[in-house]
């Protein structure tokens, strides 16, 4: 799909406040609300917007303990993978999840509420994955920068 100028800046519009109505938009488009609605079709049909969400403070929700957990497989085989990126979708802790080059296999966003909860989701959790030959976890110290947007 090819963007022009107004897709881009009703995406941009978008991520920053999906709850805008159509005719608000359009407004700031200059277009119709009847275009913008066929603009906003069209981006969901093409898969260009996925989703809208609610973001959450965690800070509010007592979820604000974030660590960052660089995980190694003991073997690479599709079956482990396979086995481990199953397992971690179920784990609600895990916000985030990427396999890597490198060192590591795998970096995990894991939110909780504090230390103590952390270790318990390591215990009892993370480390009863199979698989899994080791961890090495960091702590968020201050958030500097942290956005759901992307630029276009």
């Amino acid at each position: 799909m090819v963007f022009d100028d107004i897709d881009r800046k009703l995406l941009s519009l978008l991520q920053s406040d999906s709850k805008q109505t159509n005719k608000a938009l359009a407004n700031q488009l200059n277009l119709s609300v009847t275009a913008v609605y066929e603009r906003i079709r069209k981006l969901e049909k093409n898969g260009i917007v996925k989703n809208y969400v609610a973001l959450v403070d965690k800070s509010k929700v007592q979820k604000d303990f974030v660590a960052f957990c660089h995980i190694k497989l003991v073997q690479h085989s599709q079956e482990y993978v396979v086995k481990f990126e199953r397992e971690v979708n179920l784990l609600n802790e895990v916000l985030e999840c990427y396999h890597l080059s490198g060192d590591y296999d795998y970096l995990l966003k894991v939110l909780v509420k504090d230390m103590s909860s952390f270790r318990e989701f390591m215990v009892e959790k993370l480390t009863k994955i199979d698989h899994i030959g080791s961890t090495h976890s960091m702590f968020m110290i201050n958030e500097v920068k942290h956005t759901t947007a992307i630029a276009l």
